[in-house]
This record gives structure tokens, C-alpha cells and sequence, in this order.
């Protein structure tokens, strides 16, 4: 099969509720084992989605070629300044936590499979991508260099038992939430004397020269000057039990493997032979051994905490000692079947499991080395060279669907994968609870279980020892990403493209459609209905993902009618506009109600509005259940008599543009029959939620990257016509010939923002009457929300599709209207794409094009 390109809420169809497992029936392993040897899966598309995910989890301010849309700059302040003791560098998995141990280890591992296949990485088109991936984490590194092997070790709030964990929201706004809990702008770092990060800093920096020296030779100095300095001082530390805000999460146990990795590194990247005389006269006596025995130790596998026989594969590349060439070989075949009365276990449908934590990133990184060791040290061995190269492409197969289960643990790669995992900023989680997220319910209180995002690239755990999966974001062991993980897996994705090519995706990534309302009103009536006046109490509601972000300008308005008013002999004047309680009494959050203020979008002068404008809207910010909403009552009223006289029915609710928004039925905040779109909000001039009564109203479009590290466009305004006139400007009839059959358009401007568009029968649809062409939502117009709908339906089919849950969703009909991109061939992003080109007027007719009937 090949990998197709679908959202993570897609998978959520095949994968149970809840904490059930997914294990493999006896005929599913039989399928597994008679896989075809060559090559079904796209490596190239894979590794080039694994730099994806190396970019989502970049911290602080990102550079200009980051590709990720939905990611803005991380851990700066309110002025805009990054604020990390060292800043950049990668988040360590789905937290914020940045571990030097980590970061090395991760672009130690990636840049030797580009130093391995650089030709084949380039020739895939990601030379550029992947060095500039591995160039992020180095220099990172190299900035955490405090000399003579001392470190900045960890950065995030690890004091206090580990802060960092217990707070679920995006990068974005992480260090408002750390600035709410400790009154200041900078993490917690710590620096530390560790051999083990020290040499594995060496050894990444040593290979940064290696692969910099030509293109950037200013550059490669400073890691190569940082590198034999940190080898130096790991060397003579000799110790690893200074972990700092590591503890509980990374300790290191042993140092001379790292040691030796990085003094192989430095012997390739200097030929000092003084490397490889200190390895053979300090390290290989003190080679670790196997549990009482005199044998060098060829047991466990390669990761951040035990670099042992990658330092072995190394010294046996760099001198061709059989002796050690023949240890490899008993490290792999401990993997594949056995050594010594040794053997690691496997799954029944086939994954090498050495662990239960991250056995799928074991498996792919023990593939790397086997795949490395098949196309060097044994090349000239044609029975163990194909050992291997088999064994490594199928473990890499496993976590691409080869599998009892028939799921990818690559997210974004395959049709069926894991509808949980953990990852703050993907989930796009703003009120810290994440419990039931990629699970089929909220319950009761309707918690969020879509994520805001697909963490293309990202392998998750993977399986436990019977091929089971347990589909919870809280079982970590399970569903936990992080950038070790990927490591392994991306170096081998490279010998895979080396050996079976494979194309990227030219429009990789595509544009995200936000999925829900990023910014919301909810209101109701605060106690009883009154004869003299409304009462409101609402919340203002920053649920912003794409990006997460916080606004300064922050505004919304309840309009209201006062014709009874005037028509009772009372003016404009007699109406009080005045605010009541609020969730914030003073400062950040404190809004100012004003009015009334006459709306001029009302030609009869009859609407007038009540603003209640933030002083500083960022204390609304997608972090807690607290944060991400803002309470403020106000009081819209008249008085209960003038000059003695009643008022009585002179204050009517009933044609009240808000009141209309849902206020007679709405029960309570916490409930979605308490959303009103008829009290629009606007977030730095521009409206974000809502209608304005002369149908002024905010329409989301697809979340695309800006130049630089900007906060993204995701927001346009649609003005439709005023209510009280509608003045035809234009009528175009384009008659359009094919050899698919005659399509002919009728497009009518009633505003120069609007177009409506009819157009008979299409070539695919003969027979069926009137098709309007890019009216997905049945609505008879043609405009942004046709677009929202065609990626929610693509994005979640289970309640946006053409059987989906939600009142909404997208019928079959709305699928013949929307097909207009290759015509024939059936939704897909695509289409929306051309609806947006037609709307931008970059094309002048729908369909733009029609499937080829070759």
C-alpha cells in the first residue's frame, strides 16, 4: 500500500473508546508474516514528515524556514523577548522541558544517518530541511557549552516536583501560565557536570564540523573548538550522577560509552589518532560487560542512556578490528535470533520489544545500526548483510502498518493510527484538561477529545509485549512522542530512501482548517427577567490553537433595539449602560462597559450597542479552566418611570439582535445552548466570532504560514448585503466546453465581497439537476464557510462527513457541489484550495478543473 496523507482525527473511525487494547488476532500475524519484501511504504515522504515534527517541537523564537503553520515563538515575554537562560533548542517530547541530554542525543543520531546518506537525502529534495533541523539542535548544544564540560543540563520548571507536567497547554502561552504561578518571566536551569551529556555534546558538535566544514566553515570551527573542549572535560569528570532537573525523568548510569562514542566522532572528524589511543587504552578495558561474565556487554540497545555498541560499531568501522566487527554482529543478532543463550522477546505479530517504554523507538533505532552495519562492516558478507537489511526494513515496516493491528505508530503516515497521544501543543487544549482526548466522548461535561492538530512525523511508543495498544493519552508508555524517539527511526528512514527512493510530498504540509471557533461569547440572563432592563453575564473564551496566542484588543458588543424606547417617548439618553461584577476587579482582564453606541451598520438608526472592551484581553489565554475566560455582568436599562410617569413596555427584548442570539434558551456558560454568535467579538479591530446584525460576520480560513515566526492570518470578515437594499452590479454567464460535457456559471455580485454562484449540470452528474458549483454547504452562496466545511469533513469524517453526528455536516449533495478541483475524483483539500482561488479571484470559474478521461 502507499502511505496516504489524513489527519490524525481520521483514525479516531478505527480505533476503540476508552482505555481498550488493540491486539492482534492469529490471522492477522499470518498476514503480518507474509508481507512482499519490497518496499510498499513511501520512506521518503516519512523522513521528510519526520522534519515536520523535529520543527513542531522547536522552542523559542522560530526561524524563518520553519514550516509548521499552526507553531508561533515559545518561552518569550510580554514584549517579545525570549526569556530561556539558553534560548532555542527542541522540547524534549509532548512537554516544554529542554534536556541538553536529549537534544545532543537526538542530533548526534540524526546527523550520522546524513553524514551516512547525505546523497540519498539530497537527491530526495531534504538536504536543505534536514540540515537545517540537525543545525537547530547543535547550536543549541553548543550554546549550553559552559566549558570544561560543565552544562546547562535542564531548562523548564522542574523545581517543586516537576511544575512543567502538571500544566497541559500550548508553547505558545506556556510562560504566561509559569508567570501566573511564579510572578516572573524566566524558567528554571540549572548546570550541571555530567561525562554522559558532556560526550554526547561532543560527539554531535564533532559531527557538525563533519558536515559543515565545507558549506560553513566559520561555523564548523566553533563546534569542532566546543567539541574537543567538552570531550576534554567529560573525559576528566568521569562521573554522571550530577543530573540536576533530570532526576525522576533522565539519569544517567553510565559514562564511558558516551566517552567512546564521542572519541570515535572526534577521530573521524579530526584524524587525531590520540582518540582512538585513549579509546584503546581507557575505554575497551572498562567496556562494560554482561551480568557475571567476562564477555563485553552485547545486550540491550542503543538509546540516550546507552550508547555502548554504537561506540563499538564505530571503533570497529574506524580500525576493522574483527574482534569487535564480530561484536556487532552478536549485538544484532541478540535482536534477531539470539546470541548466547540471549535473545530479545517479540511481539507475536513480529516487533523486536526490548522495553515497555517507547519499544517501538528500541526496535527502529537497533534498525538503524543494523541497517548501517549491512551497508558497511558486513557489505562484503552477502549472508549477513541481507540478515540484516531485511531484519532492519522489517521493523521499520511494523511501525508503518506491518503490524497484527494493521496501524502506523507514525502519526500522519497510513489510514489507521492512534487516535491518542501525548502532546501538549498538538492537542491545542485550553483548559488543562486533557483526559479524554482522541476518546469517542467528553462525558458529561463535554470535554474536548479533538486534537487541534496532526503531529505529522511524530512515533509514538508503540505496542506492548503481547502487539497490544492501549489508546489513552495517559498511558505515556504507550502514546508518549519525543525527539529520542524519532531519532533512530529518522537516521534509518535515511538508508531507507538510500535503498528504496521514494518522492516527498510537494504540498506537504497542508494548510489546517481550525476546527473549532478560536475565539467565543457565551451569555445569559443574569437572574430574572426584568421589565426595565437585561442583566447579562458572559464570558469572553480564547480557545486560539492555530497558533495558540493571547490579544491586547480585546472587545465584544451586545446589540440591542431601542425603537419601543423612542416609540414611548424616551430618548437614548434615558438608557444606562453600566457594568456589574467581573472575574477581574482591576488590571489584566478588567473590562470597561460602555454605551450606548449607535451602530451604523442599521440604515433606521434603530440599533444601538454596548461595548465591553478589555483593558488588556492577555489575561484571556488558553492555559487553565479559569484563564481561558473572562467573566464580566453588565446591566442594559431604562428607568422604571419618568416624571412619574411608567415605562412599562417600553423595554423589549424580543427584537433584540443578542437577545435573538440564543439568551432566551441559553441555561448555563458551561453549555453550548449559551454560545451567541449574535454578540460578535473583535480581537485587534477585526471581528473574530460572531454576526453583527447587517450580517458583518468572522469566517475562518485555512491556517497558512507567514513569513518569519508571525502569529499566522487565520480570520476574514464577510460583509453580506445591508437589509435594506440589495443593488445588482454585475451578471457574467461563461460558457465552458470540454470533453467531459458543458458547464455554464451565472455569477451575481450583490456586494463586491459576496459571490453566489449557479451552475447546471456537471460532467460527472448528468441528470441530477441544478449543481452550484463550490456550495459544499447547501446554503446557495459560494464563500469561506464552504471551505471550513470540506476540511472538517475531510479532517472528521465520523461528525463533519456525509453520515457525520453533527447537525452540520457536509450531505451528499454538498459533496457534488464541492468537487470542483479534477472533477470526478470526489473531495479533497484540493477542492478547497480552488474554492479559495476563486474566491480570491485568481480563477474565474468553478470547476477549475475535470478529472482526465484517458
Amino acid at each position: 500500500m502507499i502511505i496516504k496523507k489524513i489527519t490524525a482525527a481520521a483514525s479516531a473511525l478505527a480505533m476503540s473508546m476508552g482505555m481498550l487494547s488493540y491486539a492482534p488476532t492469529a490471522g492477522q500475524q499470518d498476514a503480518v508474516s507474509t508481507a512482499k519484501a519490497a518496499s510498499s511504504y513511501n520512506y521518503a515522504e516519512a523522513l521528510q514528515k519526520s522534519m515536520f515534527f523535529y520543527e513542531v517541537q522547536q522552542s523559542g523564537k522560530l526561524p524563518e524556514w520553519n514550516q509548521v503553520a499552526w507553531r508561533a515563538d515559545s518561552m518569550v515575554d510580554e514584549d517579545g523577548n525570549e526569556t530561556d537562560a539558553v534560548p532555542g533548542g527542541w522540547f524534549d517530547a509532548g512537554d516544554h522541558f529542554k534536556f541538553t541530554l536529549t537534544n545532543a542525543y537526538s542530533a548526534s543520531i540524526m546527523a550520522w544517518g546524513y553524514i551516512q546518506y547525505k546523497d540519498a537525502v539530497d537527491k530526495a529534495g531534504l538536504g536543505e530541511t534536514y540540515r537545517n533541523n540537525i543545525q537547530w539542535g547543535m547550536d543549541y548544544v553548543m550554546a549550553c557549552d559552559k566549558g570544561s564540560g560543565e552544562m546547562v543540563g535542564t531548562i523548564g520548571d522542574f523545581e517543586g516536583g516537576s511544575t512543567d507536567h502538571n500544566i497541559w497547554c500550548s508553547a505558545e502561552v506556556y510562560l504566561r501560565k509559569h508567570h501566573l504561578n511564579s510572578k516572573d518571566w524566566k524558567r528554571p536551569y540549572d548546570t550541571i557536570k555530567n561525562a554522559s551529556v558532556a560526550g554526547l555534546s561532543a560527539a554531535c558538535l564533532a559531527q557538525g564540523y563533519i558536515i559543515f566544514k565545507d558549506s560553513q566553515p566559520d561555523k564548523a570551527a566553533q563546534y569542532l573548538k566546543h567539541a574537543k573542549d567538552l570531550f576534554e572535560g567529560a573525559d576528566k569528570i568521569r562521573a554522571n550522577k550530577d543530573i540536576g532537573g533530570m532526576s525522576g525523568m533522565y539519569n544517567t548510569d553510565s559514562w564511558l560509552d558516551d566517552c567512546m562514542y564521542a572519541a570515535n566522532w572526534l577521530y573521524m572528524a579530526t584524524g587525531d589518532k590520540s582518540y582512538l589511543d585513549k579509546i584503546e587504552k581507557d575505554y575497551i578495558p572498562n567496556f562494560p560487560l554482561e551480568n557475571q561474565s567476562t564477555s563485553r556487554k552485547y545486550t540491550w540497545g542503543l538509546c540516550w542512556d546507552d550508547t555502548s555498541q554504537a561506540a563499538a560499531y564505530l571503533y570497529a568501522l574506524n580500525t576493522g578490528d574483527k574482534e569487535w566487527i564480530e561484536h556487532v554482529s552478536h549485538h544484532l543478532d541478540y535482536w534477531i535470533d539470539g546470541y548466547g543463550g540471549k535473545k530479545v522477546d517479540y511481539t507475536p505479530d513480529g516487533l523486536a520489544w526490548l522495553f515497555n517504554w517507547g519499544s517501538a523507538r528500541h526496535a527502529t533505532t537497533t534498525a538503524w545500526l543494523a541497517k548501517l552495519a549491512s551497508d558497511t562492516i558486513f557489505k562484503d558478507d552477502a549472508s549477513l548483510s541481507k540478515k540484516y537489511n531485511d531484519w532492519a526494513k522489517s521493523q521499520m515496516d511494523y511501525v508503518f502498518g506491518d503490524n497484527g493491528l494493521k496501524m502506523s505508530y507514525v502519526l500522519g503516515m497510513g489510514d489507521n493510527q492512534p487516535s491518542a497521544f501525548h502532546h501538549r501543543t498538538a492537542s491545542g487544549i485550553h483548559d488543562d484538561h486533557w483526559n479524554d482526548l482522541g476518546q469517542k466522548s467528553g462525558g458529561d461535561e463535554g470535554w474536548q477529545t479533538e486534537y487541534a492538530h496532526t503531529l505529522y512525523g511524530a512515533l509514538v511508543g508503540g505496542p506492548d509485549k503481547s502487539g497490544s495498544y492501549k489508546n489513552s493519552v495517559a498511558q505515556y508508555e504507550y502514546s508518549e512522542v519525543a525527539i529520542d524517539y524519532n531519532a533512530g527511526y529518522t537516521a534509518c528512514l535515511c538508508a531507507m530512501v538510500d535503498d528504496y527512493g521514494g518522492d516527498i510530498d510537494p504540498a506537504f504540509p497542508p494548510a489546517e482548517m481550525p476546527k473549532w471557533a478560536e475565539w467565543e461569547v457565551v451569555a445569559v440572563i443574569n437572574g430574572t427577567p426584568a421589565a426595565s432592563y437585561t442583566e447579562i453575564k458572559a464570558w469572553a473564551m480564547n480557545h486560539t490553537a492555530w497558533p495558540a496566542r493571547v490579544a491586547k484588543d480585546v472587545e465584544y458588543r451586545y446589540f440591542f433595539d431601542v425603537s419601543e424606547v423612542l416609540e414611548n417617548g424616551l430618548s437614548v439618553d434615558d438608557i444606562k449602560v453600566e457594568g456589574k461584577s467581573q472575574q477581574y476587579e482591576s488590571g489584566q482582564g478588567h473590562a470597561t462597559v460602555t454605551g450606548p453606541h449607535k451602530y451604523e451598520g442599521d440604515p433606521t438608526g434603530n440599533t444601538y450597542y454596548a461595548s465591553i472592551k478589555f483593558e488588556d484581553g492577555r489575561a484571556i489565554q488558553p492555559t487553565g479552566q479559569s484563564e481561558h475566560r473572562d467573566e464580566v455582568q453588565f446591566r442594559i436599562s431604562i428607568p422604571d418611570a419618568v416624571d412619574g410617569k411608567s415605562t412599562a413596555g417600553a423595554w423589549d427584548t424580543s427584537n433584540d439582535w443578542s437577545y435573538l442570539g440564543g439568551l432566551e434558551k441559553a441555561t448555563d456558560l458551561k453549555k453550548a445552548d449559551s454560545l451567541n454568535e449574535h454578540m460578535p467579538m473583535y480581537v485587534d479591530g477585526v471581528i473574530a466570532w460572531g454576526e453583527e446584525p447587517d450580517g458583518t460576520k468572522f469566517v475562518a480560513k485555512p491556517c497558512t504560514k507567514g513569513s518569519g515566526s508571525t502569529v499566522p492570518s487565520t480570520s476574514t470578515t464577510t460583509t453580506a448585503p445591508k437589509p435594506t437594499s440589495t443593488t445588482t452590479t454585475k451578471v457574467t454567464t461563461t460558457t465552458v466546453s470540454s470533453t467531459s460535457g458543458t458547464t455554464t456559471a451565472t455569477t451575481t455580485k450583490n456586494d463586491p465581497d459576496k459571490v453566489t454562484t449557479t451552475t447546471n449540470v456537471g460532467p460527472n452528474h448528468g441528470g441530477e439537476g441544478n449543481v452550484k458549483w463550490g456550495d459544499a454547504n447547501c446554503d446557495k452562496e459560494v464563500d469561506m464557510s464552504d471551505i471550513v466545511l470540506i476540511m472538517q469533513s475531510l479532517a472528521n469524517p465520523n461528525k463533519y462527513g456525509t453520515s457525520g453526528s453533527d447537525e452540520h455536516h457536509i450531505t451528499e449533495q454538498g459533496t457534488i457541489n464541492g468537487d470542483v478541483y479534477e472533477n470526478g475524483t470526489g473531495i479533497t483539500s484540493a477542492d478547497a484550495l480552488s474554492i479559495q482561488r476563486y474566491l480570491l479571484h485568481l480563477i474565474d470559474k468553478l470547476p477549475e478543473s475535470y478529472k482526465s478521461q484517458a
